[in-house]
């Protein structure tokens, strides 16, 4: 099973996250203290969950450090606020996905499944040669990789996954609804920024900018395409 890092400065939350995940096969690393949750060895985590709020370093500024050492495993995020805003500030540093507390434990267990799933399919190389070429930008759908120009680009799952749908999909226009329920297997709400976060992070990693979109194109109340 996985190795998941918890990071919270509540017990009771650490306590509680880590009872039904060691339920379901999973090794608990549970850190109280975001500062030395950064000086641990990190290489052997497979996912992460963050509470928002928390002492001396929030949960975003964890995130962004961990994205800036190049750890690409899945973030989660805890937070006691349903703002659009904050939401928005996680997904755009680096996390996949996020709960909002209070929160049932069994549908954190089940989005930490969810994640892992497209983490080990992201993550799986074979010898295959299946290739999506899209004007430089070249995708291995059997070895999980994405280059831009011959250079690797660092993706994390959920990105990926988005950017093959769209690669898989290449002349026509994909939905928000169509994306998020594809990638992240559960209903679409209208409120929902996740896929539009999403492609803004896209695009910033493959200097897809906004005076010249060379890859994602954005059809205004449609949804968006990648053109040949």
């Amino acid at each position: 099973m996985a190795n998941i890092l918890i990071v919270d400065d509540e017990k009771e939350i650490v306590d509680l996250v880590a009872l039904y995940l060691q339920n379901n096969g999973h090794t608990v690393i549970p850190f109280y203290d975001p500062a030395l949750a950064l000086e641990s060895d990190l290489r052997t985590v497979d996912l992460a969950i963050l509470d928002v709020m928390m002492p001396n370093m929030s949960g975003f500024q964890f995130c962004g450090e961990l994205r800036k050492m190049e750890l690409s495993f899945p973030i989660i995020m805890l937070t006691a606020k349903d703002a659009d805003t904050d939401k928005i500030n996680g997904l755009m540093l680096g996390a996949d996905d996020y709960v909002v507390k209070p929160f049932n434990p069994l549908e954190l267990v089940a989005r930490v499944t969810a994640q892992l799933r497209r983490s080990k399919n992201y993550s799986a190389s074979t010898q295959a040669d299946n290739l999506i070429d899209i004007n430089g930008l070249v995708l291995n759908e059997e070895a999980h990789t994405c280059r831009l120009y011959g250079k690797d680009v660092d993706l994390t799952p959920t990105e990926y996954a988005i950017l093959l749908l769209l690669a898989k999909n290449c002349g026509k226009v994909i939905s928000s609804e169509v994306i998020f329920e594809s990638v992240w297997g559960e209903k679409y709400l209208d409120s929902n920024n996740t896929v539009m976060v999403h492609i803004q992070k896209l695009r910033k990693k493959l200097d897809d900018t906004d005076k010249k979109k060379k890859f994602i194109q954005t059809m205004w109340g449609v949804g968006y395409k990648i053109e040949s």
